[in-house]
């Protein structure tokens, strides 16, 4: 969501959630001034010195890598960062903190004094009970003024109290379905007699919530369930529970008044939480809840995505406090499930429909198994009787090898025999193996064309880019239609007919929140004095190259092209490559019409050989000269040919690389030419353009003093990847006043860590002692290299943070800056600006009118530039929503 703004006795740290969202696309961009937007160029370093793409780290696995030359390393010595007599031209001024629209800058210290010391090991500071997010100081006054709606919906604050108790069911149950079926149960029979009628909210595993309270305070109750999920042999089980119901507190209804009302900074999580459980009670009950969202195959009629998948149409939920009070956040989501089929036709679907006539391969077997591993079924051999069992694995042999004792003298017996005589089922398709189900110590085996997938269960693995196409095509919406489907939502889900709002005294409002936004103005762009366009304004987000001319076009002379696609034809890759050429020239780059060798051609499964061949041809045509560009065409479906490039050229080769698809080859669209054209000249360190206020420095908080802006990301491994390392990425600007130029960094680390670990880091080296390095030291080298200054200002863009991790990242992270500055020199502590941005939140706004065409853009979505700082963000902290970009598609 937000700003947030953390406090210290000696310095205040401003922290940005941004839950900017247009109804269109993610938004992607900072939450600045709108004069301040990034460069085109963010992830691509400096062209002007070799150093400013090197870095040093330890001898480890886990090396840093700067995009562009494949991070060949310098030595590492201390460098003493020193001031810069080179300043913008313009007379300070003071910045008003009450806009929303501008940063304020922060004071410099440190959280502990003694994390300053250079080398010290990295690690959280002693206490964070002194860090507070800092209240918001004002609203924003800059842009046009309107009205947007939100898809917040006005939540009612019961006046009645709320009791929390703990359950404890014995014997334990890890599974929650289970949990709640069993205090439903209890609910059911003792309502009357011992909950003195309360209807009290159950999330599913220790805590049970009621409006007043129960007349006890302790008190034990027996709960018998029918085990559904039994043995395939004997009649279902009837179970007994024990279950205990403790009081535990009583939640401070009045504390939350006060947060809300703005009295009062600290948010009464309890009291939230309790809410939120509340008005989910019922949609657990109706729907198949995964997360925070609800999904069923009634709300809207699923799609095939193929290969036994599913998409299902649902809604998220989540209770938020905001400046109008309790708000009910819901948003429209999709998600893929595994489809309802018999398993012998989900089978078909992922190896083909002749199995039936067939013996499986072993490739179709690994297929069929990790598709099935996990997986519910239940059986459909007999009539009514229908138990349903997980899957754990595939008989090695076909059916109709499969035999098991049958009595205590080892009489063997064939499962299609068994089958025929206990429940009359003739097994057709005997090649095929068995599932097997339950353990690996009493396996049990059940025939495939005898079991139907259960119906409900989410898919969690990967999609292939089929389905995830697919998958788009079927949630892409215009704002309209989400909007509209929002609202049925909540009128579908009846809150005021819900026995659990009722109880609790929960009121929802069905009517989408109106709330005031400005639209900030879009800033002025630099183009070369040369073109016929020398600036540019953009309109509703966008522009074009038409008449302009890059600011800072680079100078390609030494470059080479190799095709990876049988089906272009040397002379097709010629033609294209020429065109290529003059559509650089043209756009203000120097471009050598000539390669340094002919066009080579090599099949994708040799790409390394291919790609040292050339290199080295290259090399020995210039007399030792690297090349400055690689163009690489590629098959349109190319597998993991494209990866397999990338990181040989930029790990192993030290070569720009350029890809283009066979598609765009055959084509040559001059736009498409256009875009590949920017691309080659920010790889190869120039800019396309620039700020205008950059350049004039009337950036606020950006041009006044030498300021490097950090962008900062971990990306975790698909589900199921339970081995694969997360993959930190830290890019920073390499010039000022033009912000515009980036370097960046990547770096390996443990499975799902999310805290960046070698930001900063500190290793023992033989000769020189205790070395310091990581990616921030690195970067800030860098920016003196190229620059020639120090930042005196640190702006650290911070993304995919969860609200529950802002305290532990704002720690670890913000301390890794402190020590990398120490390390560079003494008391060099420049303020730090510690800025986290949400993409992934379910905010979002509508125009007011879908039919004023002057509020939207051509998609239908609010105008970028779209600001919000009220109503609809926290009561207390110093947040916003920012739509920063056009929306190009239509929101999925």
């Amino acid at each position: 969501m937000p700003i947030r703004q953390m406090k210290d006795n000696s310095e205040q740290h401003l922290v940005i959630k941004n839950h900017l969202q247009n109804t269109m696309n993610p938004i992607q961009r900072t939450p600045k001034t709108a004069q301040n937007g990034k460069g085109p160029a963010a992830g691509h370093e400096p062209h002007n010195t070799k150093q400013s793409r090197n870095h040093t780290s330890p001898p480890t696995k886990n090396k840093g890598r700067r995009r562009g030359r494949g991070g060949r390393k310098s030595d590492q010595g201390d460098v003493c960062m020193r001031p810069s007599s080179r300043h913008c031209t313009v007379a300070q001024k003071p910045v008003n903190p009450g806009s929303a629209d501008i940063l304020a800058a922060t004071s410099n210290g440190s959280i502990q004094n003694d994390h300053n010391l250079p080398g010290k090991e990295m690690g959280f500071p002693t206490s964070s009970k002194s860090l507070n997010f800092a209240s918001r100081p004002g609203f924003g006054q800059v842009g046009t003024k309107c009205i947007v709606k939100a898809n917040h919906f006005f939540a009612e604050l019961p006046d009645k109290d709320l009791n929390q108790y703990d359950v404890t069911i014995t014997p334990e149950v890890t599974s929650r379905s289970m949990n709640r079926a069993i205090m439903a149960e209890l609910v059911k029979l003792y309502k009357e007699s011992e909950l003195g009628m309360r209807l009290p909210a159950y999330d599913g595993r220790k805590s049970l919530y009621t409006a007043g309270e129960f007349p006890f305070s302790w008190k034990e109750f027996s709960v018998k369930l029918v085990d559904e999920d039994d043995g395939i042999n004997g009649p279902k089980r009837e179970r007994e529970y024990k279950v205990v119901v403790k009081f535990v507190a009583r939640a401070n209804m009045h504390h939350l008044g006060q947060f809300l009302a703005g009295k009062r900074a600290d948010a009464p999580q309890e009291a939230l939480q309790i809410l939120d459980i509340v008005l989910r009670e019922l949609s657990t009950k109706r729907y198949c809840p995964i997360g925070r969202s609800f999904f069923s195959p009634d709300i809207r009629a699923p799609q095939r995505l193929g290969d036994g998948l599913e998409s299902w149409c649902g809604f998220y939920q989540s209770i938020r406090p905001t400046q109008m009070g309790l708000s009910l956040n819901i948003d429209m989501a999709s998600a893929a499930f595994i489809e309802p089929l018999p398993v012998i036709e989900f089978v078909a679907q992922l190896v083909g429909k002749d199995l039936l006539s067939r013996p499986l391969s072993d490739s179709d077997r690994v297929k069929i198994k990790k598709a099935l591993r996990g997986v519910k079924v239940e059986v459909t051999h007999r009539g009514n009787v229908r138990r349903k069992y997980r899957v754990s694995g595939l008989t090695s042999q076909p059916t109709r090898e499969l035999v098991f004792p049958v009595d205590d003298n080892s009489t063997m017996k064939s499962i299609v025999e068994y089958f025929q005589e206990m429940y009359g089922f003739t097994i057709q398709h005997t090649h095929l193996p068995c599932l097997q189900v339950g353990n690996q110590r009493k396996a049990n085996y059940l025939p495939m064309e005898a079991c139907k997938i259960v119906e409900g269960q989410r898919y969690t693995k990967r999609l292939n880019e089929r389905q995830i196409t697919a998958l788009l095509k079927v949630t892409c919406q215009r704002p309209r239609d989400r909007e509209h489907d929002i609202l049925q939502t909540v009128q579908h889900n009846a809150y005021d007919q819900d026995p659990y709002a009722k109880e609790f005294g929960v009121k929802i409002s069905e009517k989408l929140a109106s709330v005031e936004a400005r639209i900030l103005p879009a800033p002025w762009l630099k183009y070369h004095e040369t073109g016929k366009e020398k600036d540019c304004l953009p309109q509703v987000g966008q522009w074009n190259m038409m008449n302009k001319k890059m600011i800072n076009g680079m100078t390609v002379s030494r470059w080479a092209c190799i095709n990876f696609s049988r089906s272009v034809q040397e002379s097709v890759a010629r033609g294209f490559c020429i065109e290529l050429a003059q559509m650089c020239q043209v756009s203000g780059m120097e471009f050598n019409p000539e390669p340094v060798i002919p066009i080579y051609s090599a099949r994708p499964e040799l790409v390394e050989k291919a790609l040292k061949h050339v290199y080295n041809a290259s090399m020995n045509k210039t007399k030792g000269k690297e090349l400055e560009l690689l163009l690489a065409i590629l098959p349109d479906n190319n597998g993991s040919l494209y990866g397999d490039l990338k990181r040989i050229c930029e790990t192993d080769l030290g070569l720009i690389s350029q890809c283009c698809l066979t598609k765009h080859v055959f084509k040559i669209s001059k736009q498409y030419l256009a875009n590949v054209a920017l691309k080659i000249n920010v790889k190869t360190g120039g800019r396309n353009t620039v700020l205008l206020d950059a350049i004039s420095c009337r950036i606020p908080l950006v041009s006044d003093i030498p300021t490097i802006i950090f962008g900062a990301d971990v990306t975790h491994p698909e589900n199921g990847e339970d081995s694969s390392p997360s993959i930190a990425a830290v890019v920073a600007s390499q010039d000022w006043p033009e912000v515009t130029k980036y370097a960046g960094l990547v770096c390996a680390q443990a499975h799902r860590q999310e805290l960046i670990q070698d930001l900063y880091k500190t290793w023992q080296d033989p000769v020189r002692g205790t070395v310091s390095g990581g990616m921030i030291r690195d970067l800030l080298v860098s920016f003196r290299k190229a620059t020639g200054q120090k930042p005196l200002r640190i702006i650290f863009y911070r993304d995919g943070v969860s609200e529950g991790q802002f305290y532990q990242v704002l720690l670890y992270e913000l301390d890794a800056i402190r020590k990398a500055c120490a390390s560079l020199e003494p008391n060099y502590q420049p303020p730090v600006t510690f800025i986290v941005v949400q993409k992934r939140h379910h905010t979002r706004l509508f125009a007011n009118s879908h039919r004023d065409r002057s509020s939207t853009d051509k998609s239908g979505n609010i105008l970028p530039g779209t600001v919000v700082d009220s109503k609809i963000c926290h009561p207390t902290e110093f947040d916003f929503y920012l739509c920063s970009h056009a929306g190009i598609q239509v929101e999925h």
